[in-house]
């Protein structure tokens, strides 16, 4: 602690500046959404690293990722600060080796592939940072914060990863601009450097560019006609559900209210209709109420309803599943869809009974999510849907096997009541837009109290509602079959980039030891 403590003292300076790049790239984010200071940010990072030790670059690291992740995450706020400001520590560690590896590959041989190594590595941190512990946590991606900027096209090529490398690799090129501009101060232009400058800011801007000549393939093999009904709740926060079928029977009555607007000749039969998750907010196989209402308000519109419910599991006392329930007006509840991906400490508790002892507040989460184990391709109506329910689009694997399994579009079931005006739910859809470009899908999502929307295969967000207003959306939403470049690579380009990172790391270890050892002979 005192040497931290030292440390601390002699790195007051750096570590202000690199608090304000990690605010600005906070800012970059929805619900901001000032995507250019990403690039700032990370050229600001690599600035910060240049040429010190591991362990300087560490904590640099770490002072710019804490103001971050505490702007990117307050939404928390509504569980409690102390869990904003725990979750973005938690988050910000994962910068303590971003910043060491910054630090030392940047005293790597062959100057001009510095910008590479150190892009890499910022895709090595996303990896890691999204899959340990409990499956990860990608919020924060550079990706996600360039869902409407010039990089956005390359997810159709390679994904999110593709995305956040060529932000990062903008931002590092601009760095190394930065130096060799800092270099040529109180002289006269040395050609080399003049050449590094210039050379780096046109590789940035071709790659910035490059986006511009990716095709992202919109064209419909069929089409639908959806409605999505958005109930609404009670009030936002912890305690949104309210009484019991309050919020069942605010999608019952909206969907009632449908079927007479159809009737009435106002509104295009829809072929189906999407409830977000939760919209039941009891158990329609225990509760013969729920059962008729939700029963009901099929039978008024006619056509299939996929319903968002917590189920309790048939077989292990204690669990629930949240699911997405295919529910006809025939012959009822049928095909579904289970979550595969509960959120830690929200939807589930790990450590239950020891954690539960010194932190009471999981005590508001009484029973733990069972997990699905299949893709949520679900057939609704003369469609099939992929379904991923609330945060897991913002985990690629899922969404991406949902679509490589046949789905046709793409159907975001979520819940934001509980962060309602707070950014969460603009962040959530500017990942449904990254998602309809990287699969060539036609993103539609439906939320308990908004932001529902539709966004079309090329990103573009078609409809919206407002938060905590009761309204239903029509819309013909394009049908797809064909696959992009993402899909068929998968998770390749990220490996890829992400093995590059840390192989350029420990080459620099490696070098640094050699230099060592022949320091020591001399």
């Amino acid at each position: 602690m005192r040497r931290l403590a030292r440390l601390a003292r002699r790195e007051a300076r750096r570590s202000a500046v690199a608090a304000v790049f990690g605010i600005a790239l906070g800012l970059a984010f929805p619900p901001y959404g000032l995507w250019p200071l990403s690039l700032v940010s990370v050229a600001a990072l690599s600035l910060l690293t240049h040429g010190r030790t591991a362990r300087q670059g560490a904590w640099t690291g770490f002072a710019m990722a804490l103001p971050f992740f505490v702007l990117l995450l307050k939404w928390l706020h509504v569980v409690g600060w102390d869990a904003t400001v725990g979750l973005a520590i938690l988050q910000a560690l994962y910068f303590l080796p971003l910043g060491a590896a910054l630090a030392l590959t940047s005293r790597l041989p062959v100057p001009w592939l510095r910008p590479l190594w150190a892009a890499c590595l910022w895709i090595a941190e996303e990896w890691l940072r999204g899959r340990v512990p409990f499956g990860g946590f990608t919020w924060g991606r550079l990706a996600f914060a360039n869902t409407g900027s010039p990089y956005t096209p390359l997810a159709a090529l390679g994904g999110a990863p593709l995305v956040g490398f060529a932000v990062a690799l903008t931002g590092t090129l601009l760095a190394a601009a930065a130096l060799a501009l800092y270099g040529m101060r109180g002289g006269a232009p040395r050609p080399r450097a003049a050449l590094v400058a210039g050379g780096s800011v046109a590789v940035a801007a071709a790659v910035t560019a490059a986006g511009f000549a990716v095709p992202i393939p919109t064209a419909a093999d069929d089409a639908v006609d959806i409605a999505i009904v958005q109930g609404n709740v009670q009030k936002p926060g912890m305690d949104f559900l309210g009484r019991p079928m309050k919020i069942l029977n605010n999608h019952v009555n909206a969907t009632i209210e449908l079927a007479k607007d159809v009737k009435a000749g106002r509104i295009k039969k829809p072929d189906l209709v999407i409830w977000p998750e939760n919209a039941s907010d009891l158990d329609p196989f225990q509760y013969r109420e729920a059962y008729a209402r939700i029963d009901e308000a099929v039978k008024a519109i006619n056509v299939p309803v996929l319903v968002g419910a917590l189920v309790d599991h048939p077989t292990k006392q204690g669990y629930v599943l949240n699911q997405g329930i295919v529910w006809d007006p025939k012959t009822g509840p049928g095909a579904s869809y289970t979550k595969q991906h509960p959120v830690p400490f929200g939807e589930y508790v790990p450590f239950r009974e020891q954690l539960s002892k010194v932190i009471t507040r999981f005590k508001r989460v009484p029973r733990d999510f069972y997990p699905g184990h299949h893709t949520g391709v679900l057939k609704v109506g003369p469609a099939r849907l992929g379904d991923v329910i609330c945060f897991e689009v913002a985990y690629d694997g899922i969404v991406r096997d949902t679509v490589n399994a046949g789905a046709r579009m793409i159907v975001v079931q979520t819940n934001n009541a509980t962060y309602g005006r707070t950014g969460q739910p603009e962040q959530q859809l500017a990942m449904s837009r990254l998602r309809a470009i990287e699969h060539g899908r036609a993103v539609v999502t439906a939320a308990t109290s908004g932001i529902s929307a539709v966004v079309a295969p090329d990103g573009t967000i078609e409809q919206r509602t407002k938060e905590f207003t009761q309204d239903v959306l029509t819309a013909r939403v394009p049908l797809r079959d064909g696959t992009t470049v993402a899909d068929r690579v998968g998770a390749t380009p990220e490996w890829v980039l992400a093995m590059v990172g840390v192989l350029s790391c420990a080459a620099a270890i490696m070098i640094g030891r050699r230099g060592r050892m022949d320091e020591k002979g001399q």
